[in-house]
């Protein structure tokens, strides 16, 4: 039997194509769940709030964006009724953006998604494996600052 050509192809086109197909089929799930109107930076705006939310300045460090594009992002989805601007705890005039109801709805959503597209995967790809193996390249890397996830947009 031939040698796949994956074998021989470089770490980190594996690690984007893989990233890639599983993307584009959990928005291909999430999409067919009616949520349509978000996009994957969506996604990764409501990880980065899902704790106790961000300043936008916060947020753009976290997402590796500039502040414009970070509010832009906030601005949107502050129409889609998925984030809200409150006035800063410790005042000032900042604000901290933080998740509706809706977006905690669609978190839910999206977690079963995703554990059911890794559960079906997983019959054939050692999931606990990866993430080992995965952890381990980010912790050799970053040490304990993880890097900002530069969403697809």
């Amino acid at each position: 039997m031939p040698e796949d050509p994956l074998a021989r192809t470089e770490l980190t086109f594996l690690l984007g194509m893989g990233f890639q197909l599983v993307l584009r089929e959990f928005v291909t799930r999430l999409d067919a769940s009616g949520y349509q109107d978000l996009r994957p930076i969506h996604g990764a705006v409501f990880q980065a709030l899902k704790s106790s939310g961000a300043t936008g300045t916060e947020l753009a460090d976290r997402l590796g964006v500039t502040k414009q594009a970070a509010g832009q992002i906030v601005d949107e989805l502050a129409e889609k009724g998925y984030v809200t601007r409150q006035p800063h705890p410790e005042g000032g005039r900042r604000k901290l953006i933080v998740l509706t109801d809706k977006a905690s709805q669609h978190l839910a959503v999206a977690g079963r998604i995703l554990r059911g597209l890794e559960a079906e995967l997983g019959e054939t790809v050692d999931f606990p494996g990866l993430r080992i193996e995965l952890t381990k390249l980010i912790r050799t890397m970053a040490g304990p600052d993880l890097p900002a996830l530069r969403p697809t947009w």
